[in-house]
């Protein structure tokens, strides 16, 4: 497995690293959406959100916030996300699980610009008992 985020975390491959733990590791991204883009990954190598056990991910959240703040603090941001894409779908392009914090200023054009969907008659209780089935089993 070639994976870039492994390299950085066995320092094969250089990045600007912000934050390190046993379990984490946290570096700015060499894209970025806008500057300060971090990423928070995991040491271990984990596909996807639902591959990442409850403590990892858990530590994950805790250290996604810690870098938040300091990057609120630091860059002084309009406002910022933190996402993740899971899926060639979803965008994911590097296949070890990682958040993103994408700092957002009002003049900037990263905007979520969404095609929000309607439901249709009963389709909406149709999708939530789908979900429900699933959560409950």
């Amino acid at each position: 497995m070639n994976c870039i985020f492994c390299n950085i975390i066995n320092r094969n491959s250089n990045a600007e690293i912000l934050f390190e733990d046993d379990d984490i590791i946290s570096f700015l991204d060499i894209r970025p959406v806008n500057f300060g883009h971090t990423l928070v990954i995991p040491k271990t190598h984990y596909e996807n959100f639902l591959a990442v056990p409850d403590d990892i991910l858990a530590k994950l959240i805790k250290t996604t916030k810690l870098l938040s703040v300091a990057i609120v603090k630091s860059l002084t941001p309009d406002g910022f996300n933190v996402i993740t894409n899971n899926g060639t779908a979803a965008g994911q392009s590097v296949f070890h699980f990682h958040f993103h914090i994408i700092p957002s200023y009002d003049e900037d054009d990263f905007k979520f610009k969404l095609n929000l969907k309607n439901y249709l008659d009963s389709s909406m209780r149709e999708y939530a008992d789908k979900i429900r089935s699933e959560v409950n089993s």
